[in-house]
């Protein structure tokens, strides 16, 4: 998906693809190598320019558009995609930058919305002096190497006073100012170096109020976006390559190997996207909350892309490494922008230093859109923090878990599965459970309800049982009294649910059930578990099969606990033998079983994909705080992890708010339960790196090997990692089946 939400932008977007195909096809970009190395401004500049697409984010009184800087991102991103050569992302970077500082700057950006072109330059990447002369100032000095220099008839930079104070200044290319032009790894994109030899410039020249906290934030934040589409295209062109692609008679995407590469470079490209829209979004948050988003963008988005566009090219063979393919152009691109953040290990530090007091905040500013709504939701929380709950989960992995007073008035309000119609849950639109999770969330302390594993359960019996099973299950099922499992996974039947041996055989009043399932969580806590069994023997594969609801206390069914390697006891077996299930727990036909357990696996997915929400860094944390020569490794693994993190809650947001803008749903759920899998590998690997011989031990504080020997339950749970892969790549992806 791109960047762009709302249909303004999708629109916008389409608009910026079509003047590129018009205006800069990858045949003329290619011969203009040359011009484009030198700074010259393509022919086709002005018609942008009147278009107003490198002006969205600036304001309508000095020119610009009145849009966001999430609306130039969208343009951003759709020049990447396009590979629109010249100064598009140099320009709209440092008006961006300009548009922070006050009244000084409008001079500057009305320039700049007329069409003139500009670069930034940060502190880090320049050594300037700055010495006052009454009204004037001389700057000293040389920059490093800068996208898109040699273009700009503007350039905004900062350089050190005599006071050793930090002023910004935007000069123009005259006499004392030599731009030395480089050789570049963007062929797309000129690179050059300033150098300022006792230049002289009035004090209209200084520009005030500019934060340069702010002013990298920005240059980082449209770089990811840059990065993000430079990514999605390659990738797109990959998956298409190998989806009409042929070998030894068969289209090469039909091939698991590549179909499992295509996925994961989709999930990639999603974190990218998702991450360098956050950073966009973080604009008007708090300076700790931007600095944050843009270092996470960073991480997930620039620092990346060069190898996942290598990724890409290496699907295409040995015809993708060849000058006329287009993809290398792609690769260099992405790596001149991942350069031209300087080292990228500065950024993982960055994430982890800001980690240690802060996480990246996830609410949605809906402004006084459902108030009413929100003035009552607030009332029940309120009154649910008042009350308490008598029983709790006993594990720190589910204190959703929690039964008693408090829960029993959120599921009476219908707030436990707020999605769910009247009277299980409120039929919540999306903007009403987006304002349920901010409510929750200014109430650290109000722990959400979870169903465990009757959250995948619940809504099939809702939409496909009997009143009388609704009536039974659901309001014990929302108040949390009524644990449950599901038996579906047999010893000769785990993912692949068509050879299920457990046969139900109709009888008087019902049916009888024999078989052995096995990896059935907490099946020795439930007293209800939805089944599985073979109604008819005789169908093909999916065919026949049932979904049945049983008492576990039933006669005939036995649990036997499998202790796992982390000493829990949370798997089972189940042995069944002559147990008998009435016929009015059978949900929906005898043979709807099938159908019925791909719609709870689906909200399996989803349910386990939320579980990013839980603190997988608190080991880290603890390590980072630290002192001593292992602290700064701590820390770049720490970012890491949270950038990941963060990247995984922002793919959820964005699908969230694609949502509330009335589209369709997305294939999020799937992409974040892959990605949530990559997270837990991720942080556990660093932990484990950082902690040293803490893991010589079973026990201890922070706890290091207890979640580490837990992995597998979570890595497995609602399909392996290469499953859900198999899921993307032909569900999403479209790629032929083997």
């Amino acid at each position: 998906m791109t960047l762009a939400i709302t249909a303004e932008q999708e629109q916008l977007v389409d608009a910026v693809s079509r003047f590129a195909a018009r205006h800069a096809p990858v045949d003329k970009t290619r011969a203009a190598f040359g011009s484009i190395a030198a700074g010259e401004l393509p022919t086709w500049w002005p018609e942008f320019v009147e278009n107003g697409f490198h002006a969205v984010h600036l304001p309508g009184h000095v020119g610009g558009q009145d849009g966001t800087l999430a609306d130039t991102a969208c343009v951003v991103e759709a020049a990447a995609v396009t590979l629109l050569p010249g100064p598009l992302l140099s320009t709209v970077t440092a008006s961006a930058v300009a548009n922070l500082a006050d009244s000084s700057a409008k001079p500057l950006l009305t320039e700049l919305a007329a069409g003139a072109t500009a670069a930034v330059v940060l502190p880090e990447h320049c050594d300037i002096r700055a010495v006052a002369e009454g009204d004037a100032w001389r700057l000293e000095g040389s920059s490093g190497s800068v996208l898109g220099i040699c273009a700009a008839q503007h350039i905004l930079l900062p350089a050190r006073t005599s006071d050793d104070r930090e002023q910004w200044f935007v000069i123009t290319p005259s006499s004392g100012v030599t731009i030395e032009p480089q050789q570049g790894t963007d062929l797309c994109t000129d690179v050059g170096v300033l150098h300022l030899a006792n230049h002289a410039v009035s004090d209209s020249a200084a520009l005030s109020g500019i934060s340069t906290e702010r002013a990298r934030c920005v240059v980082v934040s449209l770089a990811a976006c840059a990065a993000a589409g430079t990514v999605r295209r390659c990738a797109d062109a990959a998956t298409d390559y190998i989806r009409t692609r042929e070998q030894f008679g068969r289209p090469v995407g039909s091939f698991q190997a590549l179909q499992h590469k295509a996925a994961t470079l989709l999930v990639n490209s999603e974190l990218a996207a998702s991450s360098a829209w956050d950073a966009v979004r973080a604009e008007g948050e708090s300076i700790e909350q931007h600095r944050l988003a843009a270092a996470s963008a960073a991480v997930m988005a620039v620092a990346v892309a060069p190898d996942l566009v290598l990724d890409a090219l290496l699907m295409f063979g040995a015809i993708g490494y060849t000058w006329e393919h287009d993809t290398h152009l792609y690769w260099r691109r992405a790596t001149s922008l991942a350069a031209s953040l300087g080292p990228l290990t500065h950024w993982s530090r960055e994430v982890g230093e800001l980690a240690r007091t802060c996480k990246r905040a996830t609410t949605i500013d809906l402004g006084d859109v459902e108030s009413e709504f929100r003035a009552r939701l607030a009332v029940t929380l309120d009154k649910a923090m008042r009350l308490s709950n008598d029983h709790y989960s006993g594990d720190i992995r589910t204190p959703g878990l929690a039964t008693g007073p408090q829960r029993d008035l959120l599921a009476q309000e219908g707030l436990v599965v707020p999605n769910l119609p009247a009277p299980w849950g409120i039929g919540a639109s999306a903007v009403q459970q987006v304002i349920i999770a901010d409510e929750f969330g200014k109430r650290p302390e109000l722990i959400r309800p979870s169903l465990g594993i009757a959250e995948w359960i619940l809504p099939t019996i809702l939409n496909s049982g009997s009143d009388l099973q609704r009536e039974r299950f659901a309001r014990p099922i929302l108040r949390g009294v009524q644990p449950w499992c599901q038996l579906f996974s047999e010893p000769g039947a785990g993912s692949d649910l068509a050879s299920l041996s457990t046969r139900a055989t109709k009888v008087d009043g019902g049916w009888l059930v024999n078989g052995h399932k096995i990896w059935t969580s907490l099946a020795d806590r439930a007293q209800f578990g939805a089944l599985l069994a073979r109604t008819d023997p005789e169908a093909k594969k999916h065919r026949g099969i049932g979904y049945f609801l049983i008492d576990m206390t039933t006669p005939g069914v036995e649990v036997s606990p499998i202790k796992q390697a982390s000493g829990r006891l949370e798997f089972n077996e189940v042995f069944l033998t002559d147990v008998f299930v009435p016929d009015d727990m059978l949900v929906g036909k005898p043979g709807d079983g099938w159908s019925l357990a791909v719609s709870t696996m689906a909200v399996e997915r989803t349910a386990i994909g939320n579980y990013v929400s839980i603190d997988r860094a608190a080991a880290l944390r603890r390590a980072a705080e630290i002192a001593g020569p292992e602290q700064d490794a701590a820390l770049r693994a720490l970012g890491d992890v949270e950038a990941y993190s963060t990247a995984i809650k922002s793919l959820v947001l964005r699908e969230t708010l694609r949502l509330v803008e009335g589209q369709g749903p997305g294939p999020t759920s799937s992409i974040a339960k892959y990605a949530m899998v990559m997270l837990l590998r991720r942080a556990w690997r660093a932990t484990l790196g950082v902690t040293g011989r803490t893991a010589m031990l079973e026990k201890s504080e922070p706890a290091v090997v207890q979640p580490y020997f837990d992995a597998p339950a979570e890595l497995i749970g609602g399909g392996t990692p290469e499953i859900q892969l198999t899921v993307i790549a032909s569900m999403v992806l479209g790629l032929p089946r083997n």
